[in-house]
């Protein structure tokens, strides 16, 4: 028998378990966690009978095409689970995929936590009503969601975000530059994303933007943080040929991040500690069309990036699908670079809201998974 079942869908999810897996092996370091599961959550001690990686798939032309492997995945856990019958499972984002493995342990007896609400205020609002079938209590990031869970009905509690807690009030920027060896003048950081299909999509379109953006700032530098070696060796392949003083790192993306002017950032929770570092940005993405399409159609929200969804407004701007041109993206952060007293704005705002969200997570969540874990 295993104390905690958990499924970690990407590398977001791999990050925010582990901060809080840790915080719980402290208080029972005799903790027996196993599940699907990345790098990070590994390190913190568990147990990957799948890796994070396979479920790594976004928009719904990727996933039917991943579908059989991702039924078969998701069925295998789901027996694993019900035979070692975990004190507690925690779904960690991936909705699509953990909502139904939780709806089959809760009806088998076996309590379920999930941790990060999926986009119920941005899209596909009915899903409150599988959501109540399938948790037993909802872990949110964000203050906002708390309500709209009390209004369904269902047990929930704000955590706040774990990475406001770790990222730090006040980045060095000094400090970050010198650990990535970069010279004086602006340093622009390339985000393209986590997954291979989204570096895909927009690495060379970010590349295309560094080069006009060096066309007008011949000092600039440009950091861009590899999630994976394969994630690197497709940025390697977009970058040859280019004239451009580029640094491809190993991670390291909130370095990236602390050493930056300003950042080129695919939608995602890279959005969100653009913003806890307090950097201006630029919020991009690319999807097929058909995907797009589908999407829009759902669409509640004006906004995709999350610093926006939280101040309620265009506070950064977004360049998505047929607009998210090098030319649009490098001329945004060119007049980013060109508007101090509009960056310093930006950063005010951005501190408010990282401590709105800085409320000790790590603590929060084991405190409230403490009631299942008891004789551990």
């Amino acid at each position: 028998m295993i104390d905690l079942g958990l499924v970690a869908g990407e590398a977001s999810g791999d990050l925010l378990g582990a901060h809080f897996v840790r915080a719980l092996k402290q208080a029972h370091p005799a903790l027996r966690a196993a599940g699907i599961a990345g790098p990070r959550l590994v390190q913190a001690g568990v147990d990957a009978v799948y890796s994070s990686d396979k479920l790594a798939v976004n928009g719904y032309v990727e996933v039917l095409r991943h579908l059989p492997e991702l039924l078969w995945i998701r069925s295998r856990i789901t027996r694993h689970f019900l035979q070692e019958r975990p004190r507690v499972f925690v779904g960690i984002d991936a909705p699509d995929f953990n909502f139904t493995l939780e709806t089959r342990l809760k009806q088998a007896g076996i309590p379920t936590v999930h941790f990060v609400s999926p986009s119920l205020w941005a899209w596909r609002p009915e899903r409150i009503h599988r959501i109540g079938q399938a948790v037993s209590q909802m872990l949110v990031v964000f203050p906002f969601e708390e309500k709209i869970y009390q209004d369904a009905g269902i047990p929930v509690t704000y955590v706040g975000h774990p990475l406001a807690d770790v990222i730090p009030l006040q980045p060095d920027v000094a400090a970050a530059r010198v650990a990535l060896g970069l010279q004086a003048g602006p340093v622009i950081a390339l985000l393209p994303g986590s997954r291979l299909s989204e570096v895909k999509r927009h690495a060379q379109l970010m590349l295309d933007a560094a080069g006009s953006i060096l066309q007008r700032q011949p000092e600039a530098q440009f950091v861009l943080p590899a999630a994976s070696e394969p994630a690197a060796q497709l940025i390697r392949q977009a970058a040859q040929g280019r004239a451009l003083p580029l640094h491809i790192l190993n991670g390291q993306s909130h370095a990236a991040l602390a050493a930056c002017d300003v950042a080129l950032v695919a939608s995602g929770t890279a959005t969100l500690e653009a913003a806890l570092f307090k950097k201006p940005m630029v919020i991009t993405y690319r999807v097929p069309a058909l995907t797009a399409y589908l999407m829009r159609k759902k669409a509640l929200l004006p906004w995709i990036g999350l610093p926006n969804i939280l101040a309620r407004d265009f506070v950064v701007p977004e360049r998505v699908q047929e607009d998210a041109t090098p030319a649009h993206l490098a001329a945004d952060a060119l007049a980013w670079l060109a508007d101090a007293p509009r960056c310093q704005a930006l950063a005010d705002r951005f501190h408010a809201m990282h401590v709105s969200l800085r409320q000790n997570a790590s603590a929060r969540i084991a405190e409230a998974l403490e009631p299942y874990l008891e004789g551990v």
